[in-house]
């Protein structure tokens, strides 16, 4: 049997955009099980990338870590992560190469190849709802996803 694709969003839903992660991983899971031919298809949410999740990437074949950015250009950007010890490494809200770095020593070896898909966001302030840019980011980048997917 093929190792499972993680697909690990994130983001606090109180805050505008930065629902990102968590609403592309609802819509991607159920993108992905109208598609067999992609494999087993984990996801995972929380409000922040910490050291444990580390755990969660073991055992899978590929990693896409989902996040809303204000740097990313619209609708998002999709880029290959690899470890690195960066300033979030003794934070309790880590990068995702800081995660991979945390993985690699745990494991004394490499990382599953992970990608960060990073999701164009203009508003982050507490209560508000998500913006229209955002929507349209959000279907783009299911999209861009769905051709990760198919690119294996």
């Amino acid at each position: 049997m093929t190792a499972p694709i993680l697909i690990f969003g994130w983001g606090n839903p109180s805050r505008g955009d930065d629902a990102l992660g968590p609403l592309f991983v609802e819509h991607f899971a159920a993108l992905a099980a109208r598609h067999p031919e992609w494999g087993e298809v984990e996801c995972l949410t929380d409000f922040q990338l910490q050291v444990e999740h580390a755990l969660d990437m073991q055992g899978r074949r590929r990693v896409l870590f989902v996040d809303a950015s204000l740097d990313a250009p619209a609708p998002c950007s999709l880029t290959r992560v690899t470890a690195a010890r960066d300033d979030s490494f003794t934070t309790h809200a880590m990068s995702p190469q800081a995660v991979l770095k945390v993985y690699a020593d745990i494991e004394d070896g490499e990382a599953p190849p992970c990608w960060l898909l990073a999701i164009h966001g203009e508003r982050f302030e507490l209560g508000e709802g998500l913006s229209e840019a955002a929507r349209l980011s959000l279907q783009a980048s299911l999209q861009v996803a769905a051709d990760w997917m198919d690119c294996e």
